[in-house]
């Protein structure tokens, strides 16, 4: 059997940067254990499958989302590139809606400057008091303050030092499962070239799910964004994920949803054997 592949890198317009993902699109679902075996074999954050909707609806699919590890609930940056593909795939269409088990209907925009819009629900993090003892164990400055939601804890920090010095244990990490974490802040005065454009940054760890650290993490900023947006007072905000690899993402905040805009770009196009 062959199966076409794409490989996009999200939240970025240049090649080697943002978030790879790989997409598949097939007639009938692989079985589980066939798209886990291909999501380890591509080894990248996520690899997405989608099946076009029944109701004979062109721009409506179902996805699944696959780390080398596991099946995950909801993946922000693969949406993305499943996106992206679709839409240079089927360049009338405006709009495309995927259907995911864990969070319902998903409806996507392309825009005209380039960007792809992105509607999710509001995931806000609440505050945690009961800090569990392997998150203080598992990093290395202590959080200013600790919220959470379903996906991960929120670790707070005052300044953007920490949230790039900040080391990890992944042992003690892990023991966090089902959830992962970010570490974040307000985003400070910096250097030229930022010129004071972000509102805050942020990296992801997540070794009980799929690996160390996610490059540019779409999911979270469902939570990270009506956080930041309560706590700056402003709806609309940009954020700036400070992995190695980096990525920005346009935020707003709107009630019980979070619009998320982003770039993308093909990186690879090809065929799997299997």
């Amino acid at each position: 059997m062959q199966l076409a592949i794409d490989v996009i890198d999200a939240f970025t317009d240049t090649v080697f940067k943002g978030n790879p993902a790989a997409v598949i699109i097939t007639e009938d679902w692989l079985s589980d254990e066939l798209m886990q075996s291909i999501a380890l074999e591509n080894n990248l954050s996520e690899t997405a499958f989608l099946v076009k909707d029944g109701s004979g609806e062109k721009n409506t699919y179902h996805i699944r989302w696959f780390s080398p590890l596991t099946e995950i609930d909801f993946c922000g940056h693969a949406n993305l590139a499943s996106a992206f593909v679709l839409f240079n795939k089927n360049p009338e269409l405006a709009n495309i809606k995927f259907i995911a088990k864990a969070v319902g209907a998903l409806t996507i925009v392309r825009l005209d400057n380039g960007k792809i819009q992105m509607d999710f629900p509001n995931t806000c993090p609440e505050k945690v008091d009961d800090i569990p003892a392997e998150l203080l164990a598992g990093l290395s400055i202590a959080p200013v303050e600790v919220y959470c939601n379903k996906q991960a804890y929120f670790v707070i920090y005052d300044n953007e030092a920490d949230v790039i010095a900040v080391l990890r244990d992944n042992e003690q990490l892990k023991a966090l499962a089902p959830r992962d974490v970010v570490v974040t802040c307000q985003a400070e005065s910096a250097d030229a070239d930022k010129s004071n454009r972000y509102d805050f940054i942020s990296r992801y760890f997540w070794p009980a799910n799929g690996g160390d650290e996610d490059a540019v993490t779409g999911s979270i900023h469902t939570g990270l964004a009506p956080f930041w947006a309560n706590r700056l007072g402003k709806n609309n905000l940009v954020a700036y994920q400070a992995s190695s690899r980096g990525g920005i993402l346009d935020c707003t905040v709107v009630g019980d949803r979070v619009f998320i805009f982003g770039h993308a770009v093909q990186y690879l196009t090809g065929t799997i054997c299997v």
